[in-house]
């Protein structure tokens, strides 16, 4: 099927720094900032209730098995009824709120409850929300519009931890698991705000609906190079594991020198030096591929996060405890996810007309997904069944397979055709 593509209005502002790309970041940003201040702590929550590092990958996993099937469904809803707006803003507040159920959790149960509603939620919004802003920038601008708004969503997962971190440090203690609670229950300020912020400053552009458009045909549909492009994507997912593990991991290894709270708080801190990187790298990636083949800048970061994990299982196999070797693995992961990020919602708008990105964006939201069920589950099973330094190695020989494979792969010329970029991306 050929689709007739139109020039992105981006109308919600003059130029591509718009009133709904500046919104957009902003939201993420707050929804970051509720996310992440629960991820960072979270691994040591866990251990002060005695959840082994299994629960943990199947927990993360699981979460966003359940949410890549939203995408699917929900991508494929929009580009029927064309309209994007209110469930988005929905989405940001089932996950915004869904966290501070860990509070009350004594077990794995609730924390699993928690974080598959929050995933939900995640699933409902992200690719609506990415094909909005796609929409709300012109074609040759894309690159520059995914790359700010990681950037946004990344700061706020550089303040997340940060709060965490010094909640943790001054809150009392009546019980080790106490001032995580209070921490979860706080999480709902910023997320709640990001919900309110999307609904009042970010413009819903509209497009077409197709309400004839059957749910397997929205998917058929799509431009073959789009599709070709998602094996490298999903073989890469396989490996690519919640870097909550990676946080999980430099806890374990600074435990028997620090002690459990003070492990926690430096793995915590190395997570926002992630999350500081990631956010400074993501416009800087995303204007670079504005400007030059978005496939083979994406397979770089892809090895880059091969490396990292390679990293995380040669500091298992040594038990090496220097905090600047773990400082520079945590560097390399916020790297590759600012290209991850970045690139991988820019090629999909390369690709795929207007009217289809919600089905787009919910497939790649759902391979994705599912690799990161795969990627987490594996590595928390290793991890616990065999050693750390196994599981680490196996995801990195996927993640390295995966770049390897897109790297490899030549999507042809079947791209948008309004997209100036779309001689680079055809070779």
């Amino acid at each position: 099927m050929a689709f007739q593509t139109t020039t992105p209005p981006g109308s919600a502002g003059s130029g591509w720094l718009n009133r709904n790309v500046i919104g957009m970041a902003v939201t993420s940003l707050c929804a970051d900032a509720c996310y992440e201040m629960v991820t960072a702590v979270l691994p040591g929550f866990l251990a002060t209730i005695g959840v082994a590092a299994t629960a943990l990958g199947w927990i993360e996993g699981a979460a966003d098995a359940l949410s890549s099937f939203v995408k699917l469904g929900i991508g494929w809803y929009s580009d029927r009824i064309g309209c994007r707006k209110k469930i988005v803003t929905a989405g940001y507040l089932l996950a915004g709120t869904s966290l501070s159920l860990f509070a009350l959790a004594a077990s794995w149960p609730l924390v699993l409850l928690g974080r598959v509603v929050a995933w939900l939620g995640r699933g409902a919004r992200g690719p609506l929300r990415d094909a909005m802003l796609s929409e709300s920038v012109n074609p040759q601008a894309v690159g520059k519009a995914f790359g700010l708004h990681r950037a946004g969503d990344t700061l706020g997962a550089v303040i997340g931890p940060l709060i965490g971190v010094g909640l943790l440090s001054v809150l009392p203690a009546a019980s080790p698991s106490e001032p995580f609670r209070t921490i979860f229950v706080i999480s709902l300020m910023p997320g709640l705000s990001a919900a309110a912020v999307f609904w009042a400053t970010v413009k819903e552009l509209g497009a077409p609906g197709r309400r004839k458009l059957g749910f397997f045909a929205s998917f058929q549909n799509l431009p073959r190079g789009y599709t070709r492009l998602l094996r490298g994507v999903g073989l890469f997912g396989l490996g690519d594991f919640s870097h909550t593990l990676l946080i999980l991991a430099a806890g374990n290894l600074l435990a028997p020198h620090y002690g459990v709270v003070r492990a926690a708080q430096i793995a915590a801190l190395l997570y926002a030096f992630r999350n500081l990187l990631y956010a400074g790298f993501s416009f800087p990636i995303g204007a670079l591929g504005d400007r030059t083949q978005k496939k083979g800048l994406l397979a770089a970061g892809y090895f880059l996060g091969a490396m990292t994990a390679v990293g995380a299982a040669l500091l298992f196999a040594f038990q090496l405890r220097s905090i600047p070797i773990l400082a520079a693995l945590f560097a390399a992961a916020g790297i590759y996810i600012a290209a991850e990020d970045a690139l991988e919602g820019a090629i999909t708008a390369d690709f795929v007309p207007r009217e289809a990105r919600g089905a787009a964006y919910g497939l790649l939201g759902a391979v994705n997904g599912v690799g990161d069920l795969a990627a987490s589950a594996l590595v928390g099973t290793v991890w616990t069944a065999v050693s750390p330094a196994a599981a680490f190695s196996c995801a990195g020989l996927l993640m390295l397979s995966g770049a390897a494979l897109l790297a490899a792969t030549r999507p042809g010329a079947d791209a948008c055709p309004d997209n100036p970029q779309n001689e680079a991306i055809s070779g």
